[in-house]
């Protein structure tokens, strides 16, 4: 005789969820079909996985077909999806319900909070990206009964929940494996867009725009199409079950290519790019890969859901195979059915199987090459795909062992300058930067810094002045990829930032330098005493070529890491060395002739230490940075507006 079910609360956070679920956040409704039927479909994955590959188990010859099978009761209110997968025990229903979402709940509140703030309701692609979805039931039922059994196991575990903040478990009754969940729907509300979710011609038609694709048959018994069997029911499969990978490019509709990629990433924008790949000769492999017009909100997140799912002759093995795409590519979705590959493969024999480097090499090369062409052939296009996802494929250029950086070196875009023929500043790629370069120039110049400031640095001033293009850079991941300064082509990436810059022909730099070497004369001394002021903010203070209007910057030696760059290593923890930038001061501006002509009325003069430090001040804020001492900057600030008044 079983025991009564016992009741159990959720954890604070799902309480929360749930909470949120039952207020219809969710503007379609009609999601949790596809939520329930892709649940399914994994426990028949798993099921037929644990089959072929466990000898301790059954062959499952006697499960009959593995399916999926709904049932609509009018009368009752309720809608019933049966599956006869790999099932659960007790203990997996409270890990994996009672529990849910259990590393990701908060971020996914989180997210759900801010999607209804940028549109008014969130969006239905976050109930996939954080396993929520079975919990999707509740926006359409009052109470939600769950009964299934695990394969391997003679008992079966009864769950239901009305969405209050508590479950009852207990056993339960199932003759076969597999699980059945149960529904007792709400009414009707089409205002609300509850629609009728017993109405078979309702859940046939969300079933073939959410399920079409699924690789097992999803049945239910419906009236007969045919007037002569008027009354009669019928057992329909509702679902096409076409492998699209394996179909050729030309059967394949747009609106097909769409719906399947909503199938396998849980994204409901459109991808930005299909991409079919067939790899035949001494392995045989094909794939249906799609770049996202949207990057992911948890791009930067460790935990983000990652890689290709990986089938074996169309039988699944795996949700997230890593090790078909690098890190840099992770936004890539898709599928990958390898033909010759084991069933039984592991993490550990994937990262030594030669054939799945053989195809990770494959499918690399066909992403860069859509890319490439994608930015050769519709740069609009391409120039939408870098604003959402550029900085992470420059994580490539930041890696020692990346294989493929001359090729990320040609996807890569950059801010510039330079204005275009209608007077507006598009990113540019490099090889675009190269054909404009001014005779004589044996250098691509670049600035890092603040997206908000970069382009007003006071270091651009001579070389606008000069007509020499900078590209600006501001993502984090400038500062590392761009430290190693690589080259592009014969043409070395230069940072005006740092070091010494000069422009001009020869004959040009010759008389800088003879002008420089006139103005050291004259003011020398004053660098000197502006110097032993700021020795402990500066290694070093000299006059600037770099400076048309602006008093003073700052700038770095040729390989020290830029302020920037440190700030970034010590918010990692890392140690980082003391360095010291160099001010520069413009010997064109009016303000150092009037220092010039207070230091030899009185060298002792005590404005001269309070000039410095708000010079250097000026130019940290000028160059984006933090200031290092405000509170002294402000104290200076306010004794030479006092003196001043």
């Amino acid at each position: 005789m079983s025991q009564p079910l016992e009741r159990h609360d959720f954890q604070a956070e799902v309480k929360q969820l749930l909470d949120l679920m039952v207020h219809s956040l969710y503007s379609d409704k009609d999601i949790f079909v596809r939520e329930l039927i892709s649940n399914a479909s994994d426990a028949l994955d798993k099921r037929r996985f644990e089959q072929l590959t466990r000898s301790d188990l059954p062959d499952g010859s006697d499960a009959g077909e593995l399916q999926i099978r709904l049932e609509l009761d009018p009368a009752a209110r309720t809608f019933t999806i049966r599956d006869n997968g790999v099932g659960m025990t007790r203990d997996d229903v409270v890990k994996h319900i009672g529990t849910i979402a259990r590393s990701g709940t908060k971020e996914f509140l989180a997210a759900l909070a801010e999607a209804k703030k940028d549109d008014g309701a969130a969006a239905p692609g976050l109930i996939g990206q954080f396993g929520v979805g079975f919990y999707s039931s509740f926006m359409v039922a009052d109470k939600v009964v769950l009964v299934t059994r695990r394969l391997g196991t003679d008992v079966a575990t009864r769950w239901e929940s009305t969405g209050d903040g508590a479950y009852l478990i207990g056993d339960g009754e199932r003759p076969e494996v597999g699980t059945t969940i149960t529904l007792h729907l709400k009414p009707v509300d089409d205002e609300h867009g509850l629609h009728d979710y017993t109405s078979d011609g309702v859940v046939t038609s969300i079933v073939k725009r959410y399920s079409d694709f699924v690789g097992y048959p999803i049945r239910m018994w419906r009236a007969s199409q045919n007037p002569d069997d008027a009354g009669k029911l019928e057992d329909k499969t509702l679902n096409s079950m076409k492998a699209i990978w394996d179909r050729p490019k030309g059967e394949v509709t747009d609106a097909e290519y769409k719906d399947f990629y909503r199938h396998v990433s849980h994204d409901w924008n459109d991808p930005l790019r299909s991409i079919p790949v067939r790899m035949e000769g001494t392995f045989e492999a094909y794939a249906l890969l799609y770049l996202p017009s949207k990057a992911p909100f948890d791009l930067y997140n460790p935990e983000m859901k990652r890689g290709l799912q990986l089938y074996v002759k169309r039988v699944f093995v795996m949700d997230e195979c890593k090790e078909l795409m690098p890190q840099h590519l992770r936004f890539v979705r898709g599928v990958v059915d390898a033909h010759d590959l084991s069933l039984n493969v592991s993490r550990e024999i994937l990262q030594k199987d030669r054939q799945i480097q053989l195809i990770r090499k494959q499918l690399v090369k066909k992403v860069l090459a859509t890319l490439d062409e994608m930015k050769r052939d519709a740069i609009a296009e391409y120039r939408t795909f870098w604003a959402e996802l550029g900085p992470v494929l420059k994580e490539g250029l930041a890696t020692y062992d990346a294989t493929d950086k001359d090729k990320l070196l040609d996807l890569v875009l950059a801010p510039t300058t330079h204005r275009g023929d209608d007077g507006a500043a598009h990113p540019t790629s490099l090889a675009d930067y190269v054909g404009r370069m001014k005779e004589g120039q044996d250098a691509i110049y670049y600035l890092i810094g603040g997206k908000d400031s970069v382009a007003r640095s006071p270091l651009l001033e001579q070389f606008a002045a000069k007509g020499y293009e900078v590209l600006l850079f501001s993502d984090p991941i400038d500062e590392f990829w761009l430290e190693h300064a690589p080259a592009f082509g014969d043409k070395p990436l230069r940072s005006i930032a740092k070091g010494d810059v000069a422009l001009g022909s020869e004959d040009e730099r010759k008389q800088q330098a003879a002008k420089v070497d006139e103005q050291k004369a004259t003011y020398g001394e004053l660098l000197t005493r502006l110097r032993a002021h700021l020795q402990e903010q500066v290694k070093a203070v000299r006059l600037s070529s770099r400076l048309t209007s602006s008093p003073a910057c700052v700038v770095g030696d040729e390989h020290d890491p830029s302020p920037r760059m440190l700030r970034m290593l010590a918010q990692m923890g890392q140690e980082t060395p003391a360095v010291k930038p160099v001010l520069e001061l413009n010997p064109d501006h009016p303000l150092l002739g009037k220092l010039q002509a207070a230091f030899a009325a009185d060298g002792a003069d005590p404005r001269l230490e309070l000039y410095a430090r708000l010079l250097l001040g000026q130019a940290q804020l000028a160059d984006g940075g933090e200031l290092p001492d405000p509170d002294g900057f402000a104290k200076a600030l306010t004794d030479v507006m006092v003196r001043g008044l």
